[in-house]
């Protein structure tokens, strides 16, 4: 009777393992093969090789670029090259791409740069929030911004129990930021198991000041991307595994209230808002397991969306850009500035191009 009851349970977890595993690749579009839109004013931004995993422009039209993220479980097809901040002036014509110097005192053997994050200050001074993962371990870099030398001056690390497996970061105030954590395991490959093929729920997003750290919203199977509204008053939060984007509303104690979810049918990395029209400019992978099983020869495409209206009843979505990888790998945002698109990818190169 001993022997049936386990094999009887063992079948059962087989059975669960199954099933889970075959809803996890339809979760991750395993078999989507993606469908080409390519603007005809676009290409490859050169100096740009080893990734270019977000992106955040200044009104000013200088884009600050996270370069080099080494990520458990994607490509890494550079492993000697150092983490980067590349700086690019979206105003020139032709524009390029230049490393930005950085303190003598700051560990750059170790940078392993993530989401970012521009503020300005009341005395227009402007610092850059780097999300680090030294040692694979998750710490929020605060740099000053130094225009004319083309530098960052490093001027603290912040740490927390609660900063864990740091995706993406929003900062909307001096040592003021919202952060989201994309799996609640620190170990990769438990939670890819665990947590995304079992489809659990367990990972949050975060407030953070020097006085209080706090989860403000819970529930995600696995939150990335994270941007604010040009009037401030609503937070974008990617869902990469869910394939959609929740809208929520924050208040003035920072909490945030969950107000819609806007499913996109892909999985949605970075998001940037334009200044100008308020819309969510989305980097995606339209097949994820490409990524996960990476194969030069059948490379991961990439997808950019676009969604207008977003706090009404029917956002509108289309597809801006889309490429099966024989350009362009893995992206992972997309920004824009007075019509000019620039699209960054987790491991591969960038595609400019002039709208």
């Amino acid at each position: 009777m001993g022997k049936l009851v386990v094999l009887t349970l063992l079948g059962a977890a087989l059975a669960l393992i199954g099933e889970r595993l075959v809803a996890f690749r339809q979760r991750v579009n395993a078999s989507r093969e993606v469908e080409p839109v390519e603007p005809q004013n676009c290409h490859l931004v050169e100096g740009l090789e080893h990734g270019s995993e977000d992106i955040d422009v200044l009104p000013s039209g200088l884009a600050f670029i996270s370069s080099g993220l080494r990520y458990p479980g994607m490509p890494d097809l550079a492993p000697d090259e150092l983490g980067k901040i590349f700086l690019m002036d979206l105003n020139e014509k032709n524009p390029k791409v230049q490393a930005l110097k950085m303190s003598d005192d700051f560990d750059k053997a170790s940078f392993n740069p993530h989401g970012i994050s521009t503020f300005i200050d009341k005395d227009h001074t402007v610092y850059l929030y780097v999300v680090n993962h030294p040692d694979l371990k998750s710490t929020v870099e605060i740099f000053k911004f130094e225009e004319q030398q083309r530098s960052l001056i490093h001027l603290k690390t912040i740490q927390h129990e609660l900063l864990k497996s740091v995706n993406d970061i929003v900062v909307v105030g001096p040592e003021q930021f919202y952060a989201t954590r994309d799996r609640y395991s620190t170990n990769f490959f438990l939670a890819l198991f665990f947590e995304m093929v079992m489809d659990l729920h367990w990972t949050y997003v975060l407030f953070y000041t020097p006085r209080e750290v706090k989860v403000v919203a819970k529930g995600f199977s696995s939150a990335n991307g994270i941007t604010i509204s040009p009037d401030k008053k609503y937070i974008y939060v990617a869902d990469i595994m869910d394939k959609n984007i929740h809208v929520m509303k924050k208040h003035d104690n920072w909490d945030l209230t969950p107000l819609k979810v806007i499913q996109l049918g892909t999985l949605v990395d970075n998001l940037s808002v334009d200044p100008d029209t308020g819309d969510i400019w989305a980097g995606c992978h339209p097949n994820v397991m490409k990524l996960l099983m990476y194969n030069p020869q059948d490379p991961p495409g990439s997808e950019v969306l676009r969604i207008q209206n977003v706090l009404s009843d029917q956002p509108r979505i289309g597809t801006e850009y889309a490429n099966n990888g024989s350009v362009l790998q893995g992206s992972s945002v997309a920004v824009v500035y007075h019509g000019k698109l620039l699209v960054g990818t987790v491991f591969h190169k960038a595609v400019y191009c002039v709208l």
